[in-house]
C-alpha cells in the first residue's frame, strides 16, 4: 500500500512521519521531492539555484518524480510505502502557478509516474488563522513567504489534485493534537492494510 502525507508548510507533516515510522518499522518512508540520491541534488538546483524558468523547474520535478517511482515505490509495491507529499503536491503547486494547462500536468505527471499514485493520501489541513499563528512564530523560508493566502490556495489546490487523480483523500484538522491526528492516521493506515 502507497499512501503520502499532504499539506501545507508549518501543517505537520514532519512530525507525523517521524511518528509513522516508529509504528511501521518496515515500512518504506520517501519524500517528494529528494527521495533518492539523484532527487536530492534536484531538489537542491530547485531551492538553491535562481531558475530563470518556471518550465525548467517543472521539468526538474517532474524528473525527480520518475526517478523516485523507479527507485523507490515500484520496486516496494508489495510493501507499505508512506511518502511526505508525492505527485498531489507536484500538480498542485504546478496549478497555483497557472503556467501549464491542467491537462498538460495531468498528461505530464501520468508520464513521469507511469500512472502510480498514492491510494490515500492524508491531507493535514490549517484553518486561515492557525497558519497565520504558525508563521508567526518561526523564520519564514521562500514559500513561506509568499502569505498566508498563497498558502492556503495551494492546500485547496492539494485537494482538488486528489479529487482530479481519483485518490482516497483523508482530511484530518492540523490543529489537533499531535498524538490524535497520529492516531487518526496510523488506524486508517491498518484499517486499510
Amino acid at each position: 500500500m502507497y499512501v503520502a502525507l499532504e499539506g501545507i508548510d508549518t501543517a505537520g507533516k514532519s512530525t507525523q512521519i517521524a511518528l509513522l515510522r516508529d509504528a511501521f518499522p518496515s515500512a518504506v518512508i520517501t519524500k517528494e521531492p529528494g527521495g533518492t540520491a539523484v532527487g536530492a541534488k534536484i531538489r537542491d538546483i530547485v531551492l538553491h539555484h535562481e531558475l530563470q524558468s518556471s518550465k525548467a523547474e517543472l521539468l526538474l520535478f517532474l524528473a525527480d518524480r520518475a526517478e523516485h517511482m523507479t527507485r523507490i515505490i515500484e520496486p516496494n509495491r508489495d510493501r507499505l510505502i508512506i511518502s511526505d507529499r508525492s505527485v498531489v503536491s507536484g500538480i498542485a503547486y504546478a496549478l497555483v502557478k497557472k503556467d501549464i494547462s491542467q491537462t498538460a500536468l495531468l498528461h505530464m505527471n501520468r508520464f513521469a509516474t507511469g500512472g502510480i499514485y498514492p491510494e490515500k493520501i492524508f491531507l493535514l489541513k490549517l484553518s486561515p488563522k492557525e497558519l497565520e499563528y504558525r508563521l508567526s512564530q518561526k523564520e519564514l523560508d521562500g514559500i513561506e513567504s509568499r502569505g498566508v493566502a498563497y498558502l492556503l490556495s495551494i492546500q485547496e489546490a492539494l485537494i482538488e489534485t486528489a479529487h482530479m487523480l481519483d485518490i482516497a483523500l483523508v482530511t484530518i484538522n492540523a490543529s489537533e493534537s499531535i498524538d490524535r491526528i497520529s492516531h487518526t492516521i496510523i488506524t486508517n493506515i491498518k484499517e486499510y492494510e
